[in-house]
């Protein structure tokens, strides 16, 4: 009796270790993808900031 108890403890523990580890691949995937995202914004915010400074001289070159 009790080594079925045993088995039916340690399978509920194989369970919520296996949830555990997917839940756990899931969340590494999310910040694997956010990071591209984030990286793709940062390159567009460096176009703009160079795109800024190229109208801004324009400006300054137009009104002198």
């Amino acid at each position: 009796m009790a080594k079925s108890r045993l088995k039916t403890i340690a399978a509920s523990i194989g369970s919520a270790v296996g949830t555990a580890d997917r839940r756990a691949h899931k969340m590494v995937k999310a910040g694997s993808v956010a990071k591209k995202e984030l990286a793709a914004i940062s390159k567009q915010i460096d176009a703009l900031k160079k795109q800024l400074q190229t109208t801004t001289k324009r400006m300054k070159k137009a009104l002198s």
